[in-house]
């Protein structure tokens, strides 16, 4: 049995896992595939893999650095790996229609929701806004409370990621809202000053208001390993998730863009994180890195 662990079940991970665990279990080396509900996401995904709890695990790039020195919130160096790219998630920040902001920019000043205060999302959140140099007055809630802050009136924007998402589809059923876009040297600033980001689309339509294909950074996400994996199960996987990228974007739209990541396979070792060698093996075999 191969254990994979996501985030909470019904949450972003949880939904890519079960996507994923329909193509892995195809393949006998690896079934049966049982997905781990974990709360806690990426931060609790290092510690089950880490601790051989889970094979394989999803996280978001930003923590894989942090996990591998110990930094906090991590107690402790982790000794993990890459398998694959999973997906580029857009972070966006959201405010009702009627607040009639015309880009990121104009959050200056304003209550902006950044998520729990020691989540991943306030990360990204105080990352991005410093690097725009623009002073806001953060508000630490989770998406459902954020997202019901916006609707009241109580927040003025919250940053929300990924796409497709429940907690945004809810609130676009029960007010008017519209996604900020950014002007093009802010993007590109941001892009260029950290590594794990890349360029997102979010395509016309993904919510209700989007009137327009919007471009926005983007959280690399990834599939990770313990370097002590069984080297067999890892080649397998990797295998397996690059002859089914198509399929994998088709099962969950969460995975769009998949196809593309494995184009540039290489530019997923960020922040010192290097790909399992059982990995690394497969794909230079599958002339995906040299």
């Amino acid at each position: 049995m191969v254990r994979i662990a996501t985030s909470e079940e019904g949450g972003t991970f949880w939904t890519q896992g079960m996507a994923l665990k329909s193509v892995l279990e195809r393949v006998p080396a690896l079934a049966p595939v049982e997905i781990l509900a974990s709360p806690g996401a990426s931060i609790a995904t290092a510690e089950a893999v880490s601790a051989g709890d889970a094979a394989f695990g999803f996280m978001a790039a930003n923590w894989l650095p942090r996990a591998l020195v110990g930094e906090a919130p991590f107690a402790r160096a982790m000794d993990l790996r890459i398998v694959a790219p999973m997906n580029t998630g857009p972070l966006f920040f959201i405010a009702r229609a009627d607040r009639r902001y015309r880009g990121v920019r104009d959050l200056a000043r304003k209550r902006v929701v950044f998520g729990p205060e020691k989540s991943g999302m306030a990360q990204h959140a105080r990352t991005i806004l410093d690097l725009l140099g623009l002073e806001v007055t953060p508000l630490f809630l989770d998406f459902a409370a954020g997202a019901a802050a916006v609707e009241t009136g109580a927040a003025d924007a919250q940053l929300q990621c990924p796409i497709p998402n429940r907690v945004m589809s809810d609130l676009a059923g029960r007010c008017d809202i519209h996604v900020l876009p950014w002007d093009h040297a802010s993007l590109e600033r941001v892009l260029a000053a950290v590594p794990f980001y890349r360029r997102a689309v979010m395509k016309r339509g993904a919510l209700p208001g989007l009137d327009a294909d919007t471009a926005q950074p983007g959280v690399l996400n990834l599939l990770v390993t313990g370097v002590r994996a069984d080297a067999d199960a890892v080649a397998a996987c990797a295998r397996a998730i690059a002859a089914n990228a198509a399929e994998l974007e088709r099962l969950n739209p969460l995975f769009g863009g998949l196809a593309a990541l494995f184009a540039d396979l290489a530019a997923a070792a960020i922040g010192g994180a290097r790909f399992h060698d059982a990995a690394a093996r497969t794909y230079r075999e599958l002339r995906l890195l040299r």
